[in-house]
């Protein structure tokens, strides 16, 4: 319990810094979180105008797709907001910059994830709530829910950035594989989850985890499911706990970049 207390401080301290440093930049912060609100809303009026001619796909209607969009965006930008890092893990890697990271006494990895936070991530974490609020218009069991599935897809998108960042131990230059793979998760993620069957259907639990971003929080959502909340929280554990180890099982293989760097 201590050690728990421990790492949420370092992280709140992590934050506050982090948002220090991007407030010294206003004018650049606020104009990323601006274009990453308005890019993902264009996308909300793609899909509306998609239901003005098609009402119902598969079962799924436009607040379903708002709900899952709501979710997705939400959940990559509070993972980004606080762990922005885990997007430039494969580079910190290639480029042997973990030097530094290695120095801390605490474990390497909340240290490295929790060095940066992302403008953008934080326009993507704002319109989430914002959207689900405006055009869904919640109970109050029902927007508790929404935030509970927003931490669960959040701790998905860290896992699996860096279980495809840590790639990079093995594999040299897997940047653009890291970035390709974490697209597709997004794509696969944004999209109403009962067009996938078959084959395409085990890839989404599997190798790339997005039905654990859309169909799972979106039923737990739609049925007050717990049980469906329960499966989305364990998948994103799952793939958290996957992430973690590989980056230590790849750590073993880290050559040092020789770097010299200070932190404050």
């Amino acid at each position: 319990m201590n050690m728990l207390s421990s790492y949420m401080k370092l992280a709140a301290a992590y934050t506050s810094i982090n948002f220090k440093s991007l407030l010294a930049y206003r004018g650049a912060f606020i104009s990323q979180m601006v274009a990453m609100f308005i890019n993902d809303s264009v996308w909300i009026a793609f899909w509306c105008l998609f239901f003005t001619r098609f009402p119902v796909v598969k079962g799924w209607g436009v607040n379903d797709v708002i709900t899952l969009w709501a979710i997705a965006a939400s959940g990559f930008g509070l993972a980004h907001v606080f762990m922005g890092n885990a997007l430039a893990l494969p580079g910190i890697i290639m480029r042997g910059e973990l030097d530094s990271w290695l120095l801390y006494p605490r474990a390497v990895l909340p240290h490295l994830l929790l060095g940066k936070s992302s403008a953008s991530a934080w326009g993507d974490a704002l319109f989430g709530v914002v959207v689900y609020l405006l055009f869904v218009k919640p109970d109050l069991p029902h927007f508790i829910l929404f935030l509970l599935l927003i931490c669960s897809v959040a701790v998905l998108f860290i896992g699996f950035s860096v279980f495809t960042g840590s790639l990079a131990f093995f594999f040299g230059s897997a940047e653009s594989v890291s970035v390709q793979l974490r697209f597709a998760l997004i794509t696969f993620s944004t999209y109403p989850s009962p067009i996938f069957q078959g084959f395409v259907k085990v890839l989404l639990f599997t190798l790339i985890p997005a039905m654990f971003v859309s169909h799972l929080p979106v039923s737990a959502l739609r049925n007050m499911s717990l049980v469906d909340a329960a499966y989305s929280f364990a998948g994103a554990i799952g793939v958290l706990a996957m992430g973690v180890a590989t980056f230590y099982f790849g750590l073993r293989r880290y050559e040092s970049g020789n770097l010299m760097e200070m932190r404050g």
